[in-house]
C-alpha cells in the first residue's frame, strides 16, 4: 500500500507513477460528505408514499444499476423534519457505509437516505459518476477502513480522507463515457451467461422426460431385436415371490396407460411389483418419538438423513445409534443397492447407497426403497428426478404443490418401465448428456468469475489513465492549454473560501 500527504492516507493499491495532469486527493475535498437519519418508525405518519424519497442499504442490495430514484419507503415532510436525513440534490454519490459497505448508486432526483450512508455531493468540476466508478474500483478497500465494536462502520471524518484520483475534468467525463461503453458490453455478457442455469436446468429434465418416455431410445429399439418385454421380466419378478404381493397393476384393463404413451416392450408399474422379496423391502423412516437426538451416540450405526441425499453422499454426516436401539429399529435398515427418497422440501432427490457403506437406518425424514435384483435402480432415480414423476406427484398432492411426498404417494406412482437391457442403455445415454451439461456449468462458473474480474480490469486501467488519452496528451497534440487536477482542486478550495459551503436542501430550514 503507498501512503501520501501527512495524514499518511493509504491508497487502495500501489500506483504506478501519477498520469500527466492527474492528481491524487481525498473525497473530503472534492465533495461535501452528508450522513443520513431515521425518524421514529413507531410514528406511520413519518412515511408516505412518494413524498420524499428515502433510501436504505436495504434498497442497494443486489441493485446493478447506477441511478436510482426511490426505495420502497418515502419519508413525508414531518419525517423528514424530525430526523437528521437531509435532503440531497440529483447527481449525489450514494454508499452505504455501515456494515454492508461499499453498497452504492448515483440519486437520479433530489432523495434522501436512513442512517448508514456517507453519501458525496460533488463539487463542479467533480463528476458524479467518475466518483461512483472510483468507489466501486476501490470497495475492497473501503470495507477494511470500517471500525466499531458492535458493526464496522465508515464515519465521516474517515470518509473525508478517502482517496480518489483525480484527472483534469474533461478527462474524467470520457473515461466515463469509455467505461460505460465497456461495461455495457460486459454486463451484456453476464446477462447471457446468467441466462445459462436456466437453460441447463431445462436441458437436464428434457433429458430425464426423453429417457423415461421411452424417446431417448426410440432409434436403440429399432436396431435392437429380440429383447424381453418388461411384462415378461414383471411376472418373473411376482412368481419368485414368496408371498404374492397386491399390486397397483390389479386395476380395470389399460388404466394404467392413461400416463402417458409407451412402446408395446415396455410396461407401467408400481413400486410394489419391482421390490425385492425381502421384508421391509418399501419402508418409512421410524416415527419421531422413536429416534430422537437423546437416542444419538458417538458411534455405531449410522443414520441416514436428507443430509446424505440432498448432497448426494453416503458418507457425509456422523449421527449413530447403539446396537440395542438399531435393533429395535432394524425394519428401517439399509442395504446395497437400495434407493433412500427425500420426503419434504426436496422431491426428486435419491441416493443409492453402493456396495460399500455404513451399516444404518433411515430417518424419519427418509423412505428407502429396496429394489429387485433385475431393476436398474440408476434408472428409477432418473425416473424419480423427471418432470414426468414430479408431474404426477404435484397432480396427486393436497394444494397442487410438491413440497412433502409420503408413502402413500410413492407407492401410488405408476413407473414406465423398460426392458432390463433398455434400463441400462438409458442411464448410459443420460448420464453422458447430464456430464456434458456439468461441463458447461463448470465452464460457465468459470466464465462468469473472468466477468467479474474484467470489471475491475477495466475500471483499474481507467483510473491509470490507459483507457482514453489524457488530458495532458491531447492538449501537448492540440498545442493548447488545460486545467490540471491540482488546478481544479485550487479552484474547488478558493471557491469554497469565497463563498460559506452550500447548505444541502432541507425543508426543516
Amino acid at each position: 500500500m503507498k501512503q501520501f500527504g501527512s495524514e499518511g492516507i493509504e491508497t487502495p493499491f500501489d500506483m504506478p507513477e501519477t498520469p500527466e495532469g492527474w492528481q491524487i486527493a481525498l473525497l473530503g475535498q472534492i465533495a461535501q460528505i452528508v450522513g443520513g437519519g431515521t425518524p421514529k418508525t413507531s410514528d406511520s405518519s413519518n412515511f408516505s408514499e412518494g413524498e420524499y424519497p428515502w433510501i436504505t442499504p436495504a434498497d442497494l442490495s443486489g441493485f446493478n444499476e447506477m441511478y436510482i430514484s426511490r426505495g420502497r419507503r418515502s419519508l413525508s415532510e414531518q419525517g423528514l423534519k424530525t430526523s437528521s436525513a437531509l435532503l440531497m440534490p440529483k447527481g449525489t454519490v450514494l454508499m452505504s457505509s455501515r456494515a454492508p459497505i461499499g453498497y452504492l448508486a448515483i440519486a437520479a432526483n433530489e432523495l434522501c437516505t436512513k442512517q448508514g450512508f456517507k453519501s458525496f455531493i460533488c463539487s463542479p468540476g467533480v463528476t458524479p459518476e467518475y466518483v461512483f466508478f472510483w468507489l466501486k474500483l476501490i470497495t475492497p478497500f473501503l470495507e477494511n477502513i470500517g471500525s466499531g465494536s458492535t458493526f464496522l462502520e465508515i464515519s465521516g471524518s474517515r470518509a473525508r480522507k478517502i482517496p480518489i484520483l483525480l484527472a483534469p475534468t474533461s478527462e474524467q467525463k470520457r473515461i466515463i463515457t469509455k467505461v460505460e461503453e465497456l461495461l455495457a458490453r460486459v454486463n451484456t455478457a453476464k446477462e447471457r451467461l446468467n441466462k445459462v442455469p436456466k437453460i441447463l436446468k431445462r436441458f437436464r429434465q428434457a433429458i430425464l422426460a426423453a429417457a423415461c418416455s421411452a424417446r431417448l431410445t426410440a432409434g436403440w429399439r429399432e436396431k435392437t431385436l429380440d429383447v424381453e418385454p418388461a411384462t415378461r421380466l414383471l411376472n418373473r419378478i411376482q412368481q419368485g415371490r414368496t408371498k404374492l404381493k397386491k399390486s397397483h397393476m390389479n386395476r380395470a384393463n389399460g388404466e394404467e396407460n392413461i400416463y402417458f404413451d409407451i412402446p408395446d416392450s415396455w410396461s407401467f408399474c408400481f413400486f410394489e411389483d419391482i421390490s425385492s422379496n425381502k421384508p421391509h423391502a418399501i419402508k418409512a423412516g421410524p416415527f419421531g418419538s422413536s429416534l430422537t437426538k437423546s437416542c444419538y451416540t458417538s458411534s455405531g450405526y449410522k443414520i441416514y438423513g436428507q443430509e446424505q441425499v440432498i448432497r448426494g453422499d453416503v458418507n457425509y454426516g456422523d449421527y449413530y445409534i447403539d446396537e440395542k436401539k438399531f435393533l429395535e429399529l432394524k425394519s428401517c435398515e439399509v442395504d446395497a443397492r437400495d434407493l433412500l427418497i427425500s420426503l419434504v422440501g426436496t422431491i426428486g432427490k435419491v441416493l443409492i447407497i453402493p456396495g460399500k457403506f455404513e451399516k444404518g437406518i433411515i430417518n424419519p425424514r427418509l423412505v428407502k426403497v429396496s429394489l429387485h435384483s433385475e431393476i436398474s435402480p440408476e434408472y428409477i432415480t432418473k425416473y424419480l428426478g423427471s418432470p414426468l414423476a414430479i408431474n404426477i406427484f404435484k397432480r396427486d398432492s393436497h394444494g397442487g404443490t410438491m413440497e412433502i411426498l409420503n408413502l402413500k404417494m410413492l407407492k401410488g406412482l405408476p413407473i414406465p418401465l423398460p426392458p432390463v437391457i433398455e434400463q441400462h442403455e438409458i442411464v448410459r445415454r443420460v448420464e453422458s448428456m447430464l456430464k456434458l451439461a456439468d461441463a458447461v456449468e463448470k465452464r460457465v462458473a468459470v466464465a462468469k468469475l473472468r466477468a467479474e474480474k474484467l470489471t475491475q480490469a477495466l475500471l483499474a486501467k481507467a483510473f491509470r489513465g490507459g483507457l482514453v488519452p489524457t488530458e495532458a496528451e491531447l492538449a501537448h497534440r492540440e498545442g493548447r492549454s488545460y486545467e490540471t487536477a491540482s488546478e481544479l482542486l485550487a479552484r474547488i478550495k478558493s471557491e469554497k473560501e469565497k463563498t460559506s459551503p452550500k447548505k444541502v436542501i432541507n425543508p426543516r430550514g
